[in-house]
C-alpha cells in the first residue's frame, strides 16, 4: 500500500470517526470519552483515576478535566486515598448508574438512533482490523 492510499484510508477513519462520535453525543447526551469511562467504572466499582487513564489511554490532564465534568455534573465522586494523599479513588453515583441504565434501555429500544450499519459479524470484523492496527503499532513502538 503506498502512501497516498494510506492517507486517504486514514482520512477516511477520521471522517467516520467525527460524524459517528458526533452522532453518539447527540443520542445519548454523553461524549464518547465520559461514556467510557462511567461505563469502566460502572463494570469496575470503584478504582483509582490511574486506572482509568491507563485503560482508557488517556493522558493525566485530559482524564483530570474528565472528571471534573463528571464530578460537576453529579455523575462521579473523587476521595483522595488517606493513606496516600496522591491517590485519587473515583466511584459512579446514584444518578449515573440510572442515567446509564436508561440510555442503554432507550437505545436498545431504538436502535434508529446509534446504528453503525453493520452487521454482528461485520462489526466484530472491523474489531478485529482494528485492534490488529492498534497491535502492529504497539510491536513497533515495543
Amino acid at each position: 500500500m503506498n502512501l497516498r492510499d494510506i492517507s486517504k484510508l486514514l482520512y477516511q477513519i477520521k471522517l467516520t470517526n467525527q460524524e459517528i462520535t458526533t452522532l453518539f453525543e447527540k443520542e445519548t447526551g454523553f461524549s464518547l470519552t465520559r461514556y467510557e469511562m462511567l461505563m469502566f467504572l460502572k463494570e469496575k466499582g470503584s478504582c483509582s483515576q490511574n486506572q482509568i487513564q491507563t485503560e482508557l489511554k488517556i493522558d493525566s490532564a485530559a482524564i483530570t478535566r474528565h472528571l471534573k465534568i463528571l464530578e460537576q455534573k453529579g455523575y462521579v465522586l473523587r476521595e483522595r486515598n488517606a493513606e496516600n494523599n496522591r491517590e485519587v479513588f473515583v466511584r459512579l453515583t446514584d444518578k449515573a448508574i440510572q442515567e446509564l441504565d436508561a440510555c442503554g434501555k432507550e437505545q436498545d429500544q431504538d436502535r434508529m438512533g446509534i446504528s453503525l450499519s453493520l452487521s454482528d459479524e461485520e462489526a466484530e470484523q472491523l474489531s478485529q482490523l482494528l485492534n490488529k492496527l492498534h497491535l502492529n503499532r504497539e510491536q513497533e513502538r515495543g
